[in-house]
């Protein structure tokens, strides 16, 4: 039985080595990049992967799938240029793949945060289904939080991934605001609207469920900068929302009115 891992990339010099030293002990590694300006691709193709560049950015969901499309293993792992596969998990992998009793296997995942491992917050175990033969599942297409939907119930594997999200709080809001944005446009395109009393009580939520909840309390001063970005992830999602709804073309219009002297 043969493995493929298939990643997609768009500036990710900082991390894609370090990724692809981890699955090193894949029969077939596949990057999918969409358009860096970094050297990601020049190592990637340095450490051995097969890179395609596409020149459009479909989401998340397509962009997964063009990738699996891509892979010619018996056994598809997908992983993110910010995870790696450390030892214990790649021998998991090697296992269930020789043994071939399921078709596909969910994950844990160990995130790092502020130098922190979070093992609350809903950060742990965050169990994601990255494992599973070729054919036998793929990728939603939603534009953001994307899955992987498996034709049978998948089992689990013993070990976790590790997971470098945010290298700073400037690169974590950048990732707010880019998902904001696409999960307010895919919600607006399904004909969901909103109020200023549901971006409030949205974004009131989720810091409740995330630290009180979830017990984000536990995960120190980073459990609360964590609850309380999420919170803002909301508020901005919702507010973005609110306002496609009021603006549909995605801009608002110029000002032309001015108030008499």
């Amino acid at each position: 039985m043969t493995l493929s891992v298939i990643i997609i990339t768009k500036n990710e010099a900082r991390h894609i080595a370090a990724c692809l030293d981890s699955v090193s002990f894949a029969d077939e590694i596949i990057v999918l990049d969409s358009g860096s300006t970094d050297a990601t691709c020049d190592i990637a193709r340095a450490k051995g992967a097969k890179v395609s560049v596409t020149p459009d950015w479909p989401g998340f969901g397509p962009q997964k799938n063009r990738a699996l499309d891509l892979a010619t293993g018996d056994w598809v792992l997908s992983i993110d240029a910010d995870e790696r596969v450390p030892p214990a998990l790649a021998e998991s992998i090697r296992q269930v793949i020789a043994q071939s009793e399921n078709d596909a296997y969910l994950v844990a995942r160990l995130s790092s945060f502020g130098g922190r491992w979070i093992r609350h917050s809903g950060w742990w175990p965050d169990h994601v289904l990255r494992l599973f033969r070729r054919g036998a599942a793929r990728f939603t297409d939603a534009a953001v939080h994307e899955k992987v939907v498996a034709q049978t119930k998948p089992a689990v594997l013993s070990g976790h991934l590790v997971h470098y999200p945010y290298a700073d709080m400037e690169a974590m809001v950048t990732k707010v605001n880019r998902y904001s944005t696409d999960a307010a446009c895919m919600m607006h395109a399904r004909g969901k609207k909103t109020s200023v009393a549901g971006i409030v009580g949205h974004a009131f939520w989720t810091f409740i469920r995330i630290y009180f909840i979830r017990r984000g309390f536990l995960d120190g001063k980073e459990g609360l900068i964590l609850a309380l970005t999420a919170a803002s992830g909301s508020f901005f999602r919702y507010s973005k929302l609110y306002f496609l709804g009021r603006h549909p073309q995605g801009r608002w219009p110029d000002d032309t009115s001015h108030p008499s002297k």
